[in-house]
């Protein structure tokens, strides 16, 4: 190897270090860049540190340790809270978005002012496996609105005899739902457990559940049937079970009667088959004679009740009350709604989006105060039944992407309230309804029916048979008959010319005798020059 090559050797191994000591470090400072904490949160932080003591008995888990330690004040080393431990920050704005104490061995007790509750930013907290004693869930857990509990849901709420309302919803809990109402004398009146990561089989004991009027419980990942066992609760009027892992064949319980007071349904989204049980699901008697309550919200009077260690005194409660208004998500009119606050007269059922085969039942038309009806993307066949125009409250109407035929009844034309129609991807043939609300619908409300026509659609409609000219009779019977068709006519003609010929003859005869000589003479003479000399 020459000078020059072992030189060269040299200067790329030199090279080749230094960039590899550059990258080191500029990785180093990526790996040790640290938001910059706001000073209110870090003085809240360090307020809250302050509110509780650390024993080492008020944490059960083996490892647990006292995160809060490591917050120090202004003047430390570290002094961003972004860099305490359990605390998470966001990167551009350097607000406190996470804050995991999870097993830090904190005792005291949680007051409503707690400085906790002015992280508005909080996204996540976790405070379990500490000792909070004598606390009271604080109504101040409303000022996180971006805040996202996670885990496993507590088998507590089973000993909340008083609890009337629980919403654990848009939260990322998973596992099993757990067991509540196992005697029946729970007082629970709504739950909404809806997009969570909840899985397996409902549990049983709901139906003990007798005061339950609420029941979310969409957008999770349950593996189970649908629950038929429900429908002897007396109060339950909203089961809503969209995007669920619910599927299989709704069976009919030895007994048709169910659900007496449901008024809204929403089964979407799932993997149901065979036909729909309407006669079961639908016997209650609200939905058929509506609710005439508009100025009243499905509600209850929410307690949380959390039971402490037992003092001297026997077994300690902690109580809070406040009215809590039902809320639902829906599709609704064509497109996913959120109901923040429900109408007792509000009735809706949205079966969209299945597999259930079958015929539209019948028995739909008498649920009178029903104002959203959604059958859409299913397998059902056969005609849209008439008894549809009873549903005069209608407001959304979505049969679309199934397989029915046959023409648009036009008893739905009395729908006055309609406001969204759609019956496109069917196989529906016939002239397109006109007048009243249906003649604010576009033509996607119709496209994917061949055999429909007229406006809006591009394919005009042939003339009504009334319109049409009769066939001729030759047409119908041939060209003889034709003929001594028009002979007769013929024959009837020259008859009646003659008959007028002879009365005008002999008045003209009777009164003009001279005259008329002379001019039949007159005739004849013109008539012989016409003709000419023979040949």
């Amino acid at each position: 190897m020459g000078l020059s090559s072992l030189c060269l050797a040299f200067a790329s191994i030199f090279i080749l270090s230094k960039l590899v000591l550059i990258y080191l470090a500029a990785a180093d400072s990526l790996q040790s860049y640290i938001p910059t904490c706001h000073d209110a949160e870090n003085a809240a932080l360090l307020q809250f540190k302050q509110s509780f003591v650390i024993n080492i008995s008020a944490s059960q888990y083996h490892g647990a340790y006292p995160k809060t330690s490591s917050w120090k004040s202004a003047g430390n080393q570290n002094n961003s809270c972004c860099s305490w431990d359990g605390v998470e920050c966001d990167e551009n704005t350097g607000h406190v978005i996470g804050l995991d104490l999870s097993s830090s061995r904190l005792y005291g007790s949680f007051s409503s002012n707690n400085t906790l509750f002015s992280l508005v930013h909080l996204q996540s907290l976790n405070l379990a496996d500490n000792n909070f004693i004598y606390s009271q869930i604080p109504i101040s857990i409303r000022n996180f609105p971006k805040l996202r509990l996670s885990g496993m849901l507590p088998h507590c709420f089973n000993n909340f005899t008083y609890l009337e309302g629980l919403s654990v919803g848009n939260n990322l809990f998973h596992g099993t739902l757990p067991q509540v109402c196992t005697t029946n004398r729970s007082s629970l009146k709504m739950m909404d457990a809806s997009r969570n990561q909840l899985l397996g089989k409902l549990p049983r004991s709901l139906a003990n559940c007798l005061t339950l009027e609420s029941l979310v419980l969409s957008s999770n990942k349950f593996d189970d049937v649908f629950p038929t066992w429900l429908g002897i609760l007396p109060e339950l009027k909203v089961l809503a079970m969209k995007n669920s892992g619910f599927h299989g064949a709704i069976r009919r319980p030895p007994s048709n009667h169910g659900f007496p007071d449901l008024r809204i349904l929403d089964l979407s989204q799932n993997n149901f088959t065979g036909q729909f049980p309407s006669e079961f699901i639908f016997s209650g008697i609200s939905m058929g004679r509506g609710i005439n309550s508009k100025s009243a919200y499905m509600s209850a009077n929410n307690f949380y009740v959390i039971s402490s260690r037992a003092n001297e005194y026997g077994e300690r409660y902690d109580m809070t009350f406040h009215k809590f208004v039902y809320s639902v998500t829906l599709i609704n009119k064509g497109l996913e709604r959120y109901f923040p606050k429900i109408y007792e007269d509000f009735m809706a059922i949205d079966l969209s989006s299945n597999r259930f085969e079958g015929r539209i039942p019948e028995l739909i038309g008498n649920l009178k105060g029903l104002r959203s009806l959604n059958v859409s993307n299913n397998m059902l066949t056969g005609r849209i039944p008439p008894s549809l125009g009873n549903l005069k409250n209608l407001e959304a109407l979505d049969l679309s992407q199934n397989k029915l035929s046959g023409e648009i009844p036009q008893v739905l034309l009395q729908l006055s309230f309609l406001e969204q129609f759609n019956v496109s991807h069917n196989n529906l043939t016939g002239r397109i309804l006109h007048g009243n609300q249906f003649s604010t619908f576009e033509n996607t409300s119709y496209e994917g029916n061949p055999g429909l026509c007229g406006d809006p659609l591009p394919k005009k409609c042939a003339r009504p048979e009334g319109n049409k000219l009769p066939p001729s009779t030759a047409e119908e019977n041939g060209s003889s008959t034709g003929v001594e068709l028009e002979w007769k006519f013929a024959a009837a003609g020259l008859v009646s010319g003659l008959v007028v010929g002879v009365v005008l003859a002999d008045f003209v005869i009777t009164r003009w005798s001279d005259r008329f000589i002379e001019i039949v003479a007159l005739l004849i003479r013109l008539l012989r020059r016409m003709r000419g000399p023979r040949s």
